[in-house]
């Protein structure tokens, strides 16, 4: 048997579905609502600058109106508005968009990619929170009869003659028992606020008071005047629409302000004007980040033609520009239907590579034009710039001609740069160049000492992103590694032909080493001799460089949890060149041998700031009992 047809899909079934599930948050209905009726207004101006409307537009707005007593909001606008037969189409005939006809019989007009409705299902957002909602409206056509279409959720409708006289829409809610939070001009306020703040045609809620100068009193002091106005909610040309030219640093640092009152200044900005392979505008902010990984995130907003969609653009914005902070506005990013989540699209993907190329343009265009500017910013662009080496191969192609390396001196070097600076000094006898760096300088203190000493830099490695930068560099660099300054002794960190010779004979390594051994018990420690310059210091503790790399990115969750269970395990470097190790030999009292042997153990521990609790008690009486 073989038979076909089509699926039938009834509307007392989809209905409940698009009125409780579509949408993610039940406050969508306000956004949903206002942006139609901005479709409206935009449609209306689009007409008449057609010709196809010859009369008066009069002031285009849309007007939101809380009854708190009736409980019902009312969202009007003096847009193109409907007749029956219109209502029939657009409002019964659920996912049949206005907005895709209209842009479609326009399309041809410059502007037509204004219109925001899309899909055709934003009105019904209506029912998540009315159990009743009603439409009074009258056509721009001439001619027309008002008309007025109620329905309470079912699927269930009736059009009656309207009482409406002017051209637009009023959609009426009756606010049910569940949704009674939204019967509050604050939480209106609240809503308008974040997703209507920018729209492109004024948006009134309600009147708002001012105090304006009024002249002066008899004692001369400044008279203040009550004025109602209108509450306009919202900038219908904010700065990411203009063009550079237009706007002054002023502008960018008072919108800065708007969007993060509680922000210092940002670094600086980056302006995205693009139309061609897709339509990008906005505003992104470098601010002043703190030097640790509690990024402050989300602080970008997604606009779709000027209407806030999210703050979550992970994946327009690369994962290392996520600490920016600004606006993103595209009619190109492809959205699911109730416009609150971004889908998988190919467009995604060039905005992303788009707005990583302004960036480092930008960084390379500051590093160019002004260095010392540039280096004074570094403190609070450097994880930026670290974080894109580290993550983005596009970025780093062009970061790793301005990402700076800075020694303990507080000096700044390109990678070029310092390479030039440390080949002479510090390549091994393999030919192996070695940068040292320190990821906390005041406690490292001793050791960069030695290191100087030596004729060697030790560079500043103490952002939250330097042990992946570490790594990365190592990746990028030819036959050049990088260690922590103290992950050994000077002589041994970089090693050189000229080594010091040994003065210790074969026995006397083997009597010096029994002795560490009984003085250290500790567990995870091993003793090695090795023949050192005699002014270095007479034991010194390590943990091998690689280990401890693993061990530091098991911490920041890098992949590396083996590691970070591992116990720590440690190498006591005893200079068998050191005068103290010589008194050692020539005492014959087995307890001072061990007295000494632990005192000089202790004091390496204290180095490296593992000496703690009853054992540094015990260190500092032992001390005094020495002095």
């Amino acid at each position: 048997m073989q038979e076909k047809g089509t699926i039938s899909i009834h509307t007392e079934n989809i209905f409940p579905i698009i009125k409780k599930f579509l949408y993610s948050d039940n406050e969508i209905f306000l956004r949903e609502l206002v942006s139609n009726a901005v479709d409206a207004t935009q449609k209306m101006k689009r007409l008449s600058s057609l010709g196809q409307y010859n009369g008066e537009l009069g002031e285009l707005q849309v007007e939101v109106a809380l009854d708190e007593t009736a409980k019902t909001i009312t969202i009007s606008d003096n847009g193109i508005g409907m007749n029956a037969d219109e209502i029939k189409k657009y409002i019964n005939q659920i996912a049949f968009s206005g907005a895709t006809e209209f842009m479609e019989k326009f399309k041809e007009a410059k502007d037509a990619n204004e219109i925001i409705g899309r899909f055709g299902l934003g009105f019904y957002s209506a029912f998540m929170v009315a159990d009743q909602v009603e439409i009074n409206t009258l056509s721009y056509q001439e001619g027309a009869e008002p008309a007025r279409w109620t329905c309470d959720g079912s699927t269930e409708f009736e059009i009656t003659e309207g009482t409406r006289t002017t051209r637009g829409t009023d959609i009426i809610l009756h606010i049910n028992k569940d949704s009674e939070e939204f019967v509050s001009k604050q939480k209106l306020q609240e809503i308008l606020d974040k997703y209507a703040k920018f729209l492109p045609v004024p948006i009134k809620f309600g009147e708002r008071t001012d105090q304006v100068p009024d002249g002066e009193d008899e004692e001369g002091k400044p008279k203040y005047m009550s004025v109602v106005s209108d509450n306009i909610i919202n900038e219908t040309t904010p700065i990411w629409t203009k063009a550079p030219s237009e706007l002054k640093d002023e502008d960018y640092l008072q919108f800065y302000k708007e969007l993060y009152p509680f922000s210092e200044e940002p670094l600086f900005w980056i302006h995205l004007n693009v139309d061609y392979p897709f339509n990008l505008t906005g505003v992104l902010y470098f601010p002043k980040v703190k030097n640790d990984f509690d990024f402050q995130r989300n602080k970008i907003k997604l606009f779709s033609r000027q209407v806030f969609i999210t703050d979550e653009v992970k994946d327009i914005v690369p994962e290392f520009l996520m600490l920016l902070h600004g606006v993103i506005d595209s009619p190109d990013i492809p959205l699911n239907v109730s416009r609150s989540f971004l889908q998988a699209d190919s467009n995604v993907k060039k905005i992303n590579t788009y707005i990583t190329k302004k960036v480092a343009d930008k960084l390379s265009e500051i590093f160019k034009a002004d260095r010392k500017a540039y280096e004074e910013k570094w403190s609070d662009i450097g994880l930026f710039v670290k974080y894109g080496y580290v993550s983005d191969d596009k970025f780093n192609e062009k970061a790793k001609d301005f990402v700076l390396l800075t020694n303990t001196a507080k000096e700044n070097y390109t990678l070029n740069e310092y390479k030039e600076k440390v080949t002479a000094a510090q390549t091994d006898k393999d030919g192996q160049l070695v940068y040292l760096y320190t990821n906390e300088p005041e406690k490292q203190d001793s050791f960069i000492q030695s290191a100087t000493k030596k004729g060697y830099d030790v560079l500043v490695m103490n952002s939250p992103i330097d042990n992946h930068f570490v790594s990365q560099l190592e990746q990028k660099l030819e036959k050049t590694s990088l260690k922590r300054v103290d992950a050994d002794v000077a002589d041994k960190l970089i090693k050189k032909d000229d080594a010091p010779a040994t003065v210790l004979t074969d026995d006397q390594v083997t009597q010096v080493k029994t002795v560490f051994e009984k003085a250290i018990t500790k567990p995870g420690f091993k003793v090695e001799l090795e023949s050192l310059n005699p002014d270095e210091l007479p034991v010194t503790v390590t943990m091998d460089e690689f280990m401890r790399r693993m061990k530091d990115m098991a911490q920041m969750g890098g992949g590396m949890s083996f590691y970070g269970n591992l116990p720590d395990n440690y190498k006591v470097v005893v200079n068998g060149n050191h005068k103290l190790i010589s008194r050692i030999l020539e005492t014959g009292d087995e307890n001072e041998q061990a007295q000494l042997a632990k005192q000089a153990f202790d004091l390496a521990l204290l180095s490296q700031g593992l000496l703690t609790g009853a054992e540094l008690t015990e260190f500092v009486n032992r001390s005094v009992s020495l002095i």
